[in-house]
């Protein structure tokens, strides 16, 4: 009896810190005729997510199209110049590698500064084609009591639109392994793959946020001495990071950090370090997110109509 009280008020206690810091808005999109909801984006600006050179270079990948190369530095994604992708593909690795070198010798670089070469995503991040799957997402993450404001950061990175196998296997709206579905309750095999089901697929993305991202997060950060807040957007960022690369990655890579950091400093720190399988496209995670979000916001006040209404959750 005192662990289902226990249990209970732990329940309460999670869904007000929810309600604290997570805010469903309601949007009119005109020629939709129709209203949809969103989470509301005032931390991005309020701490200065929206000013950081990695979110706006993901910003500038998501205005260019697939037959554009942008040249960028690595570490801070500072932006070189652009070439065509028919140009670029064509190149032997020799010709590539002296392209690179010429780029550092124009721009004064150490030999050692890593450049790369990003294709504009422009075909790729749907975002208001997303808006509907979003809307419903939102509202079936409320129904599994998990925070919807991850529901409409993986869509945005995912882009639903695009049923699409990942080059590691995941697969579905919310781009989930086989052996991560199948332990939150989906079925895959050979004649069923029920990741490709929205509804399920939310359920189990939410089970995996809530039962295993956010605990695994926390139990990091603890490890490390790190103060948190499961309200902070940067802890949120983390969740995502391990949703995306797993756990044992974040652990491994968070474990390297001299003295602990958190906000901003962290979640730039893990965008400029890897560690075991934790690499370019895990560090890439949240840049992606931030710069998705930010193109929400820009779609929901410039192209509909503004906000109708803000709830909290």
């Amino acid at each position: 009896m005192l662990k289902f009280i226990l249990l209970q008020l732990f329940f309460i206690f999670h869904i007000q810190l929810l309600a604290q810091s997570t805010k469903v808005i309601d949007v009119y999109i005109e020629k939709d005729s129709a209203n949809y909801l969103a989470v509301n984006f005032d931390e991005l600006f309020s701490e200065r997510w929206d000013t950081l050179p990695q979110v706006k270079f993901w910003r500038k990948v998501m205005d260019y199209g697939s037959d554009t190369c942008i040249i960028n530095i690595a570490a801070t994604r500072e932006v070189l110049g652009f070439e065509n992708v028919v140009k670029w593909v064509y190149q032997s690795e020799e010709e590539k590698q002296h392209y690179k070198d010429s780029v550092r010798a124009v721009h004064c670089l150490d030999s050692t500064t890593k450049i790369y070469v990003t294709f504009g995503k422009r075909d790729f991040y749907l975002i208001e084609e997303t808006f509907p799957s979003i809307s419903k997402a939102i509202e079936l993450f409320q129904e599994f009591e998990t925070d919807p404001w991850f529901a409409q950061a993986i869509l945005l990175i995912e882009s639903p639109g695009k049923m699409a196998y990942s080059n590691a296997g995941a697969y579905g709206p919310f781009q989930l392994m086989k052996s991560v579905a199948r332990t939150h309750g989906l079925i895959v095999n050979r004649e069923i793959d029920e990741r490709k089901d929205f509804n399920k697929s939310a359920k189990a993305a939410s089970s995996l946020i809530s039962k295993v991202c956010i605990p695994e997060a926390k139990r990091i950060l603890v490890k490390k001495g790190i103060v948190f807040s499961e309200s902070d957007l940067w802890f949120k960022f983390l969740v995502l990071h391990i949703y995306h690369a797993g756990a044992g990655n974040v652990g491994g890579l968070i474990n390297q950090l001299k003295e602990p950091k958190t906000g901003i400093n962290l979640i730039s720190w893990i965008w400029q370090n890897e560690w075991g399988g934790f690499k370019n496209a895990s560090q890439n995670y949240s840049q992606v997110a931030i710069a998705s979000l930010l193109g929400l916001h820009e779609l929901i006040y410039d192209k509909c109509n503004g906000i109708y209404d803000c709830d909290a959750f």
